[in-house]
């Protein structure tokens, strides 16, 4: 656990020491290139490397999940001029002062969840998309929200670029949960809220799982499980996310 923490915190300090500069070569429109064939080649082996060195050294064991996270094309995910660093052991800046997890921890969260092939999934804090597609390629049906207009806007494009049809996306706000689709199977929050939504736990199906980070300055990754009887909280690693926004005053 500490060693995660350490990990954690030399990420951020990477992710705040460049972040100025990505964010000053992004593109404005957020578009990503076409790759060449001989830049996909080279992806795929990052993306096996990412898996063996990252995911499964550490811990990572769900076969579905491995898999999830081989496929995914992560570069399509970040600025155009961070795609070299998008398989490297941290977290990146994608603007709007928001970043991407670095693998490892969108592995955890997806492994804690346990998401199944029929699961009804919400996520809450879309960012870039690339939480959404791992998801999207495990569950049946996975609804995402994000509270800033244009980064739910590109993450909605790159989504459909991809054909992740089963990947619906809405801009709003994540404290209010989505009541429309609910209840679901499992929720999964990728922002720091100083305390647990009530609306995600009302959104919760029974024997559902919520896997959220909690706290301001130290938080804590939290797996909360919704029996018949009550909720079962377990607290797991030492986390660094970015604030949840748009908290209700009520």
């Amino acid at each position: 656990m500490y060693i995660l923490l350490i990990l954690s915190l030399l990420s951020f300090s990477l992710l705040c020491f460049s972040s100025c500069a990505i964010d000053s070569l992004r593109d404005a429109t957020g578009a990503q290139t076409q790759p060449t064939r001989a830049s996909e080649d080279e992806f795929k082996r990052q993306r096996r490397q990412m898996v063996e060195r990252q995911l499964r050294a550490r811990g990572i064991r769900d076969g579905r999940v491995l898999a999830a996270m081989e496929k995914a094309p992560r570069h399509r995910f970040v600025p155009p001029a961070a795609a070299h660093l998008a398989y490297g052991d941290h977290p990146l800046p994608i603007g709007q002062k928001q970043t991407i997890s670095q693998p490892y921890i969108v592995a955890y969260m997806t492994e804690a969840a346990g998401v199944s092939a029929g699961d009804k999934v919400l996520e809450i804090g879309t960012g870039s998309g690339y939480q959404a597609a791992i998801l999207g390629e495990l569950a049946k049906e996975v609804y995402t929200i994000e509270i800033i207009p244009e980064l739910a806007d590109r993450a909605r494009r790159t989504l459909d670029e991809m054909n992740y049809k089963n990947v619906h996306v809405k801009t709003g706000n994540g404290h209010l949960g989505w009541p429309e689709q609910a209840p679901f199977d499992t929720i999964i929050v990728t922002a720091a809220p100083d305390e647990v939504p009530p609306a995600l736990i009302e959104q919760l199906a029974v024997n559902g799982k919520l896997i959220i980070p909690v706290g301001t300055g130290a938080q804590e990754m939290t797996v909360i499980t919704k029996t018949e009887k009550g909720l079962i909280e377990q607290k797991t690693l030492a986390v660094r996310f970015v604030p949840m926004t748009g908290k209700p005053d009520n």
